[in-house]
């Protein structure tokens, strides 16, 4: 009789297991929570985290956030996706920074039919001819156009020089786009300098640039990178404009920059925590943010971070599914939904579609000066 007794016990114990799993949708990440990316991807993780804690649950279940560090690096990128899908069977994904590893990612995902929210990857090749892949960023055709508007319209600058990664896919795309928009608009680009990822010494590069007496630089890096070469150029006396992009959107460019990072211009999404009249959206997300963060500012690696859970959300509740195939048609259909940065529409080739915003460092903080509107 004990036998079973004991029997019956495990066969129930396996139902309530089923039935808890029924009630729990999984949601896999994967970001760059070490190696070179590291900061950007944990801002992204951290706001991704902050959006799970305040909506938990969609459709009466769960929401469980699976998290695998892609180590900023392709291969590793890959492998993470494999694992969230294969071994932890998520339902859709969250990632990532870096438009490289997005593209590493989004092969695994696709093939495997699993929907993608991309974060911050803005090279176009991460979403063209990809039916699972889509983001809640715009592109960098579009921001790269915005930036040279911005520098010819606002600023009245003719002359730019270009000092491009050109070991990074998103480096080599958003300058290539500024370049074209820049001319287009009557400007005229002087110099164009190259380096590598990981490179310390950047005199040669800003020598030969500043010999050419530019208006502007367009320095299309990643933060950490960014700081070291305005600081570099800052001693070798240069007094022209620099301007990056949103990669350059980080809290500690004025820790890492200093005096060196003042006047910076960068092209980044409409949301920072200086800008004034804020959507709903973006004020329960600051709040939020400063109680759970006190110790440091969101910027909008964090805001879209937290847009991408509020986006796939947003579609498995419309597809009142958490099928896969369900949750990516759903996600084609995304029309106005309010974010942290903004009312955000997924056109046609899965990119998001939303307003452009330019900050500066003024008085070593950074600023939010307004929405510019590309015109090349």
């Amino acid at each position: 009789m004990r036998k079973i007794v004991i029997a019956t016990l495990f066969v129930f114990l396996g139902f309530v297991n089923c039935a808890q799993a029924a009630e729990t949708i999984k949601i896999g990440v994967y970001n760059c929570l070490t190696g070179s990316n590291a900061y950007g991807g944990q801002l992204e993780l951290e706001g991704t985290q902050l959006a799970l804690e305040e909506f938990p649950e969609v459709l009466g279940k769960k929401i469980e956030i699976i998290v695998v560090d892609n180590k900023s690096d392709k291969v590793e990128s890959a492998n993470a996706v494999t694992r969230l899908i294969e071994k932890d069977k998520v339902r859709a994904i969250i990632g990532t920074y870096g438009s490289s590893l997005a593209m590493a990612g989004g092969e695994v995902a696709e093939a495997a039919k699993i929907p993608v929210m991309g974060t911050s990857c803005t090279n176009p090749l991460v979403t063209m001819n990809k039916r699972y892949y889509f983001r809640a960023c715009f592109i960098d055709p579009f921001q790269g156009a915005g930036g040279a508007t911005y520098a010819v319209k606002n600023l009245g600058l003719k002359k730019a020089a270009l000092l491009v990664d050109i070991a990074n896919d998103y480096s080599v795309g958003l300058s290539s786009f500024f370049k074209q928009a820049f001319v287009k608009m009557g400007g005229e680009i002087v110099s164009e300098m190259r380096y590598n990822s990981g490179d310390q010494d950047f005199t040669a590069q800003l020598t030969e640039i500043i010999s050419k007496k530019p208006d502007i630089v367009f320095l299309p890096a990643y933060f950490s990178e960014g700081a070291i070469i305005l600081k570099q150029a800052k001693e070798l006396g240069a007094t022209c404009r620099f301007m990056g992009g949103d990669a350059m959107d980080n809290p500690e460019i004025v820790t890492l920059g200093g005096e060196a990072v003042e006047g910076f211009l960068h092209t980044t999404f409409a949301y920072d925590p200086s800008m004034a009249n804020m959507n709903a959206m973006a004020q329960k997300f600051t709040e939020s943010w400063k109680a759970a963060h006190p110790d440091k500012d969101p910027n909008v690696n964090a805001a879209l971070g937290y847009d991408s859970y509020i986006l796939l959300l947003d579609a498995i509740k419309r597809a009142g599914s958490d099928d896969p195939e369900k949750i990516r048609d759903a996600l084609e259909q995304t029309k106005d939904v309010l974010t942290v940065t903004g009312l955000t529409t997924m056109n046609a080739t899965h990119d998001a579609e939303k307003e452009l915003g330019i900050v500066e460092i003024l008085n070593g903080k950074k600023q939010f000066i307004g929405i510019v509107t590309p015109e090349a």
